[in-house]
């Protein structure tokens, strides 16, 4: 190929819509539940955005709130599963919201301290860093449909950043971020665009 013809590579992180327990804040790894009315809603939102993007290439954790998301904004079809996309394992902590657990262990977070019975954050980093391998031997437009945890630390990674740095990085539910190259330096990995969601910029 032409190599002024290549187009860069440029990952367009997409966090799932909204479920009952993202809404309610339990901690949802391996749990499969579905998208709320208002979830699918919420991906459907996206459209107007993505629908202006060629993807070369499109991702999706296993978990049916990602693939259904990948599914409402257009992209199902062309969607192929990832496990390294899934949440993190949150083992023990499944289910639990971050008060609850911060009763036994004050000063808990996942981003630092893992979780017992579940995925430690060296792990994820992994899981991560070979997800970031496996997409950058590639050009053009990526989509990855992930999760509101997993996606942090991804972005972390991206740039350099060890995955306890993820905790600075919160995802909204159908939020959309981009993880590129800087313009002038291509080298450089950035993060583009950060946690954009459609209701934030009508409001």
């Amino acid at each position: 190929m032409n190599p002024a013809l290549e187009k860069p590579l440029r990952l367009y992180l997409v966090r799932h819509g909204q479920t009952e327990w993202s809404l309610s804040g339990q901690h949802t790894g391996s749990t499969d539940i579905p998208l709320t009315t208002h979830g699918e809603d919420e991906a459907r939102a996206l459209i107007p955005w993505l629908e202006q993007v060629k993807f070369d290439f499109v991702l999706t954790s296993p978990r049916q709130r990602a693939r259904r998301t990948s599914e409402l904004v257009g992209l199902g079809r062309q969607a192929e599963i990832d496990p390294d996309l899934a949440e993190w394992d949150y083992g023990d902590y499944e289910g639990k919201l971050s008060s609850d657990i911060r009763k036994e262990r004050a000063q808990w977070n996942v981003f630092e301290d893992g979780c017992p019975g579940g995925e430690m954050p060296t792990q994820v980093s992994d899981r991560a860093d070979r997800l970031i391998r496996k997409v950058g031997t590639r050009m053009g437009n990526i989509a990855l449909f992930s999760h509101g945890q997993f996606g942090p630390a991804l972005a972390a990674r991206w740039i350099g950043l060890p995955v306890a740095e993820g905790r600075k990085l919160p995802l909204n539910t159908a939020s959309l971020s981009i993880l590129s190259y800087h313009p002038t330096h291509p080298q450089v990995r950035v993060i583009a665009l950060w946690n954009a969601t459609p209701a934030r910029f009508i409001s």
